[in-house]
């Protein structure tokens, strides 16, 4: 079985880390490979409508575990501890990827990429003297002047998403089977 590689988009709010995954996500299955994503949410998600069979099973049933299946989609819902392991859940439910991107999941013990816009606020989440400096592989900033250890992308260089789907690649975390 092959090993499935874990990386995370992280930045603050409004930063644009939706826009950089979808647009990382994109490039990396243009390549040929097996992209999954795992987005980190900070209340529960409303996925299924009130009313609807799934909704019923899963709320008014109260059942442990509800799939949808349908010819071209699955999804599934489920009851389980308050649980943001992004490795845990990268092995329990992303198997068969080549690599994993999360979104968010920035106190993670994982390799990040950070976008840093201006917009998102005066300063990034990196910071060289913290203890888990090493952990950040790129910074994406529209800031001219921003610097840092990693490696450091301008949205206004030309082949940015090119460079960041190398280093992504290159610099994330490989999880053993």
């Amino acid at each position: 079985m092959a090993s499935t590689r874990i990386i995370s988009v992280i930045g603050r709010k409004n930063a644009g880390k939706t826009t950089l995954a979808v647009a990382l996500t994109s490039e990396l299955a243009r390549r040929g490979h097996r992209v999954m994503t795992i987005k980190h949410g900070h209340h529960p998600a409303s996925v299924d409508r009130p009313g609807t069979d799934t909704w019923r099973h899963f709320n008014e049933g109260r059942a442990e575990r509800t799939l949808i299946a349908s010819p071209d989609l699955r999804v599934l819902f489920e009851r389980s501890p308050d649980d943001y392991d992004p490795i845990g859940l990268a092995r329990r439910y992303m198997q068969g990827a080549d690599i994993v991107l999360t979104e968010g999941f920035k106190s993670a013990p994982l390799p990040k990429i950070e976008v840093f816009r201006r917009v998102g606020g005066d300063r990034p989440l990196y910071d060289p003297s913290a203890a888990n400096a090493g952990e950040w592989v790129a910074i994406i900033t529209d800031d001219p002047e921003f610097d840092a250890e990693c490696p450091v992308l301008r949205f206004s260089d030309t082949i940015w998403l090119q460079l960041l789907a190398n280093i992504a690649w290159d610099r994330s975390l490989v999880l053993e089977p």
